[in-house]
C-alpha cells in the first residue's frame, strides 16, 4: 500500500530518544512495521512484546484497523516478528543495493502464503473495518505489500535516512526521486543547522 493510497493521512509520529516527537512517513505499509523494533540495534526499540501489542499497534498504521478487529496469538505475534526482521534486512540491501539473501524472501514468501486482510464497504460507500482476522492475515498483508515494493516500480528508490546516525528507512515516492531524510522535522533541519554551524565556523575560524 504507497503512499498515494492514504494521501495525508499518512505516516506515523515516532519519538526521539531525547523525548521528542516527530512526523515519520516511509511511503509504504510493510516500511511502518520496521518502526517497532527489530534485531541488534534495534532491539532496544522493541514494542511488541505480546500480542497486544501488535493490536494496539495496527490502528496507528495504513491499515487503521481497529485493535479489537484482529485476534493474534503468541505464534502469531512471532511470525510477525520474524517477517519484520526478514523486512529490516532486505529494505537495507535494497537500500544499499546489495542483494538479499533466499532466506529472507523465503519469510516474505511463507507469510504471503496466508490470506490477507479482506476489505470492506459500508452501505454509504466508505470503507469499513474488516471481519474479525487474525494474526496471519495481518503478516500476510504486511508481506504481501513488501513484495509489491520489492518487485514495483518504487523498488529502486528504497533508501535510509542520509543522517550519520539514524537508519529509518523509507520509499522516495517524490516526484523528483530527491528525499535525503526520514522527516525534515527530525534530520533534515538536524542537518540544516549542522551545515549552518560549519559554515559560520568557516567565515569565523576563530569564534567560539
Amino acid at each position: 500500500m504507497m503512499d498515494g493510497d492514504r494521501g495525508a493521512a499518512a505516516g506515523l509520529t515516532l519519538t526521539t530518544p531525547q523525548g521528542a516527537g516527530f512526523h515519520f512517513d516511509p511511503g509504504a505499509l510493510c516500511l511502518e512495521l520496521l518502526t517497532t523494533g527489530g534485531l541488534g540495534p534495534y532491539a532496544r526499540y522493541e514494542v511488541l512484546h505480546q500480542p497486544s501489542d501488535l493490536a494496539r499497534w495496527l490502528p496507528r498504521s495504513r491499515l487503521r484497523l481497529p485493535a479489537d478487529a484482529v485476534r493474534i496469538d503468541p505464534a502469531q505475534l512471532t511470525a510477525t516478528r520474524t517477517l519484520r526482521d526478514a523486512l529490516w534486512r532486505l529494505a537495507a540491501d535494497r537500500a544499499h543495493g546489495r542483494p538479499g539473501t533466499a532466506a529472507d524472501y523465503a519469510v516474505l514468501n511463507q507469510a504471503a502464503a496466508h490470506p490477507p486482510i479482506v476489505p470492506r464497504i459500508a452501505p454509504d460507500g466508505t470503507a469499513t473495518a474488516p471481519l474479525p482476522a487474525d494474526g496471519h492475515q495481518i503478516a500476510s498483508t504486511l508481506a504481501r505489500d513488501a513484495i509489491a515494493l520489492l518487485t514495483g516500480p518504487y523498488a529502486d528508490r528504497v533508501r535510509e535516512c542520509g543522517a550519520h546516525d539514524c537508519r529509518l528507512i523509507f520509499v522516495d515516492t517524490s516526484r523528483p526521486g530527491r528525499r535525503r531524510w526520514c522527516s525534515m522535522e527530525r534530520c533534515g533541519n538536524r542537518h540544516k543547522v549542522q551545515a549552518l554551524r560549519a559554515r559560520r565556523a568557516e567565515d569565523h575560524p576563530g569564534a567560539e
